[in-house]
């Protein structure tokens, strides 16, 4: 036990030693929650990857998928690289920050409004957000709050209310760089934690060959014929994969949590770096993961038939690792965890000040006033978190299904035709957002389909409908689009020494 606490306090100590440190960087509005627009490649790459991952991740995902697909859930983790990092920064990185940068837009909710000339969009999206991101928090604090207790044998409940805690403290008092550079030094330890506990798993079978030999030996109940199902290429239910791989690593470009991190980034030389960094840690972190996850039925026996998604991670740190490594699970666990926390309070709060208190309630809130509300919206938004958190039926990849496929369903497609495409309307962004709530909220009532199918079907639909419905419905003013883009082509003059004309 003495480990584990030693390396959980000083965790603790070198958080609040960040958040103090970054207090004085978080006074206004654009420094608490952009960082004053000017992060560099290494802290917008690893908070990206960091909101990116968490306990949903590590014990929800790679466990539930890594026990359906066996070793193909790497496909998952390879998709979130190269999808939702890789394509994410390309497509993204630079036009979000060159844009919102043009339209002094702090907020995704604040882009709409500016891109399609719309107030209404602004408070309707905010309050999307807002509401959709606490499942996604709840989800978060469950994963997470589950291996405290097994490691620490304390009651589940306390287990989260400490989390909760710390994760409000360092936002509060420390803002936007707070949680950036909280964010460098809890990707440092994941991808140490990651590495030494996949090399720790695979030993207690015989290392690689004989974990893999094990679980291709292992009957598949939905796929009976097929041998070997769980070391097979695409697994024993390929289509249900590729609706995780869509969900996970599509779903990042449209995710409000996920795009304000371009928003903060310096120069074009810093989102040139920060892709391959960002990048290379989902590769390690994500791919890490879901392999991980697949060999889960080694250590995992489902009782009475009964799987349960959400112990199946914590069942294989308790049986393969030692106290020591134990420790250090609880650490990057807790480092993925917090990041992505900070990322969705931060986003959450400073969307329902910026977009809809200020923007259709308190027009007139002066710096001071909206900093102070971001940081009770800060508090209160944890809180909701923690009550449904509590609630022992909520599933963890449940939670985060209903809020990835929302969210992205709502903005994926809005977002990416804002920055490339001048035509655009007004008639197709409401599409998306109410197919994308509407798809979503329905299926959570009627369980049609599994919730991870729903959000990747919204995020396709969400793709289609809006340049479907903007073909035929009336376009912008030539004056408005050409103001928005106008940034992209900004002329330069240069000194030009030597000139030799031709005719």
């Amino acid at each position: 036990m003495i480990p584990k606490l030693s390396m959980l306090l000083l965790f603790v100590v070198v958080t609040v030693i960040i958040a103090i440190v970054c207090r004085k960087r978080s006074g206004e509005v654009q420094d608490f929650v952009l960082g004053g627009r000017s992060v560099g490649p290494w802290i917008s790459a690893f908070a990206y990857g960091t909101a990116y991952f968490s306990a949903v991740v590590f014990v929800g995902y790679a466990g539930q998928f890594g026990w359906n697909f066996g070793i193909s859930a790497v496909w998952i983790g390879l998709g979130n690289a190269f999808i939702g990092s890789l394509l994410a920064w390309v497509l993204l990185g630079r036009r979000t920050r060159v844009m919102t940068k043009h339209l002094d837009s702090a907020t995704m909710p604040d882009f709409f409004a500016k891109r399609y000339d719309s107030n209404l969009l602004q408070v309707v999206t905010s309050i999307i957000t807002f509401v959709f991101l606490i499942p996604y928090s709840a989800s978060v604090y469950k994963g997470l709050s589950g291996l405290f207790s097994l490691s620490f044998n304390i009651d589940y409940t306390y287990c989260i209310i400490g989390i909760a805690i710390l994760t409000g403290l360092y936002v509060v008092v420390g803002g936007y760089m707070a949680t950036a550079f909280n964010d460098l030094f809890q990707g440092i330890i994941m991808l140490g934690g990651i590495v030494a506990v996949i090399i720790a798993v695979l030993s207690k079978n015989g290392g690689l060959m004989g974990s893999v030999e094990l679980l291709s030996q292992i009957p598949c109940e939905t796929a009976p014929e097929l041998n070997g199902a769980f070391t097979s290429f695409f697994g024993p239910d390929p289509i249900n994969l590729i609706s995780v791989v869509i969900l996970t690593s599509l779903g990042t470009l449209g995710l409000p949590q996920m795009i304000h991190k371009f928003y903060a980034i310096k120069n074009e030389k810093s989102i040139k770096a920060g892709t391959v960094i960002s990048t290379v840690f989902a590769l390690v972190i994500a791919g890490g993961s879901y392999f991980l996850g697949g060999f889960g039925r080694l250590f995992y026996t489902a009782e009475g038939g009964t799987v349960v998604y959400d112990n199946i991670i914590p069942t294989m740190m308790a049986s393969a690792l030692p106290d020591i490594l134990i420790g250090v699970v609880l650490i990057l666990v807790l480092s993925a965890s917090m990041s992505t926390l900070a990322s969705l309070v931060l986003t959450s709060s400073s969307t329902f000040t910026l977009d809809f208190l200020k923007g259709s309630i308190f027009k007139n809130m002066s710096q001071k006033t909206q900093v102070v509300v971001i940081r009770v919206l800060c508090a209160f938004f944890v809180l909701l978190s923690v009550v449904i958190a509590l609630n022992p039926t909520n599933l963890i990849t449940s939670l985060m299904s209903l809020s990835w496929g929302t969210l992205a369903g709502c903005f994926l497609g809005p977002f990416i035709f804002g920055l490339y495409w001048k035509k655009t309307t007004k008639a197709g962004v409401w599409a998306a957002i109410i197919l994308g709530v509407g798809i979503n909220v329905c299926n959570l009532f009627g369980g049609w389909i599994a919730p991870t199918v729903a959000g990747a079907a919204s995020m396709i639909v969400s793709l289609l409908i809006v340049p479907l419905v903007s073909l035929v419905t009336p376009k912008f003013p030539k004056a408005h689009v050409e103001e928005m883009f106008s940034c992209y082509s900004v002329k330069a003059e240069i000194e030009q020494k030597y000139a030799i004309n031709e005719k």
